[in-house]
């Protein structure tokens, strides 16, 4: 089968280029970018790591004079302001390029069109919304973040066919097979944080690591404890040290607070309650430059996450095997809805099987949809 080279072929391209930096670019969008010149590529980069060269910046680089009078496909609207670098409007506009295809428009208020504006006022040919759609779900984590100041966060979890974590026992080893959780640690690799309960750290003492065949980008782990049960020699404590960061509430004792700090952990009081008060947790999280965390939670935070409307996406494996048991952990432990109308439903839902499991993603339709 050929492929047809048009303005989508080299789009694809790009798009593919920039899903391979997947998690290293902080609260920066990936980004991709390549540029012809009389249909042929003569230059190609991705924006690796914050503060570093973008997209745009690469694929010039590569292209050297060659830009001149080319075109450049870049999966997102090129950036028209100073941060931590120049303008790659600007550049574009030097370069000598003569017509611009960009995917989607950058929703960052500093951005927000006038990169677009900035080129077609220097006479260049703009198109806008090839692969539209698939560029704006490649940085699905970044246009949430940078338009609420809010971590993204995506559930992971893996449940029996009858909705188990684990048997009435607490036996949960394995439910999912290699494939599966494979495919986890990426996931952990492409989020900035990883977030769990209390109770799942007591039962399971995780390290909470990436641990790929290559090197791998660690998450920060968070975890959710209102009473400071943590123990100061849990694996996730004494194997990440400062990058710990521990959830808890104004009444949790501050000489068990103390002894967690003195291991490097930070310690982040959310609510006067009993419980912690995640919507303030999110906003703090956020306010601190997270933005994005993988919830792998037991129920219990899994159903707090989900009645607070913090969860933005899930990831579910379905593991062939049912275990029963009324006291087995459910997936989402919560009060529950009265009526079937207004149980929580999933939007946009991809069904796939991964190895022996069947994988479930979709995005929790809003309440007041």
């Amino acid at each position: 089968m050929i492929d047809i080279i048009n303005d989508e072929y080299f789009m694809d391209l790009a798009i593919s280029m920039a899903s391979k930096a997947m998690g290293q670019t902080g609260i920066n969008p990936v980004v991709g970018c390549v540029i012809t010149n009389e249909g042929s590529i003569v230059g190609m980069g991705a924006h690796l790591r914050r503060g570093e060269g973008h997209a745009e910046v690469q694929a010039i680089h590569m292209a050297g004079q060659r830009a001149f009078g080319g075109v450049a496909y870049v999966t997102l609207e090129p950036c028209s302001h100073y941060g931590k670098t120049p303008p790659c409007a600007e550049l574009l506009i030097h370069s000598g390029i003569k017509k611009v295809v960009v995917a989607t428009l950058d929703p960052n208020p500093l951005v927000a069109g006038s990169g677009i504006r900035l080129l077609e006022q220097a006479g260049i040919d703009v198109v806008v919304g090839v692969l539209e759609e698939k560029a704006r779900k490649l940085n699905e984590k970044f246009n949430y973040y940078i338009t609420t100041r809010r971590p993204f966060v995506t559930l992971k979890s893996a449940a029996t066919l009858d909705g188990k974590l684990a048997t009435k026992s607490g036996s949960s080893q394995w439910i999912s097979g290699p494939t599966a959780r494979a495919e986890v640690h990426t996931l952990r690799h492409q989020h900035e944080a990883i977030m769990i309960g209390v109770n799942t750290l007591l039962k399971d003492n995780p390290s909470l690591t990436t641990r790929l065949d290559v090197a791998a980008k660690q998450p920060i782990p968070i975890i959710v404890d209102a009473q400071l049960r943590t123990p100061v020699h849990s694996k996730v404590v004494e194997q990440s040290g400062a990058r710990v960061i521990i959830v808890t509430t104004e009444a949790a004792s501050e000489e068990k607070a103390e002894q967690l700090r003195q291991h490097g952990v930070m310690i982040v009081r959310c609510g006067s309650g009993k419980q912690v008060d995640l919507h303030q947790a999110m906003q703090w999280l956020g306010e601190h430059e997270i933005s994005s965390i993988l919830l792998e939670g037991g129920g219990k935070l899994n159903g707090a996450m989900l009645e607070a409307g913090l969860i933005q996406k899930m990831i579910l494996y379905y593991g062939m095997k049912i275990v029963g048991g009324s006291s087995s952990p459910a997936l989402f432990e919560m009060g529950g809805v009265e009526l079937m109308q207004d149980a929580y439903e999933l939007e946009s839902v991809e069904v796939e099987l991964v190895g022996e499991d069947i994988r479930i993603i979709g995005y929790p339709k809003r309440q007041d949809d």
